[in-house]
């Protein structure tokens, strides 16, 4: 042995050829695949056919989609890594324009919980409300986007900023709560 506790290099070998052999039959390998299946079906497959989508819009693999016959994309759009649009459960649409660009993980909303006091944010209802993004947008990385708000055409939001109430046409915001720095 080289140091204590530690096995010759030569007998390492058959452990870990052992623990390889391991893991590929070990079921619960294939059962989490069975579920990542799944859940790429319901969230982004089945809501993705709902879905209104114009002419040369594209999606990243990864989009997350919530009820997907409430939200309607212009054409020539392009939807980035790990985006979440999330509609409204009974009646709030998202509405994308033409040739609008989001960056990875951003965040749009058509729905939000309300604050009753003594009353767990589970078991309260939704308030929802339509989201509306312009034409010739780009929402940067990590923007969220929230229930209610409009962002005018051809705005630009900085990466990371939270929109919570509308933004007016041309535009450029930044900011928690997005605030208009200037315009194009």
């Amino acid at each position: 042995m080289s140091e204590i506790g530690q096995l010759p290099k030569r007998a390492r070998l058959p452990t870990r050829i052992a623990r390889a052999i391991g893991s590929l039959i070990d079921p619960r390998a294939y059962l989490h695949a069975f579920k990542l299946v799944h859940y790429y079906n319901y969230s982004h497959l089945v809501a993705r056919r709902k879905m209104t989508i114009g002419k040369g819009t594209v999606f990243a693999p990864n989009l997350s989609l919530r009820n997907g016959e409430r939200i309607f994309i212009g054409t020539d759009s392009q939807i980035g890594e790990r985006c979440y649009l999330w509609a409204g459960d009974e009646s709030a649409c998202i509405r994308i324009g033409n040739s609008v660009s989001l960056a990875p993980d951003v965040f749009i909303t058509a729905s939000d919980y309300q604050f009753e006091k003594g009353v767990s944010f589970r078991k309260q209802t939704k308030r929802e409300r339509d989201v509306v993004i312009g034409n010739d947008v780009w929402l940067g990385t990590k923007v969220v986007v929230t229930a209610g708000v409009t962002v005018g055409n051809g705005c630009i939001v900085g990466a990371g900023a939270v929109v919570t109430k509308e933004l007016p046409a041309n535009s450029i915001a930044g900011g928690i709560p997005a605030k208009v720095i200037k315009y194009r």
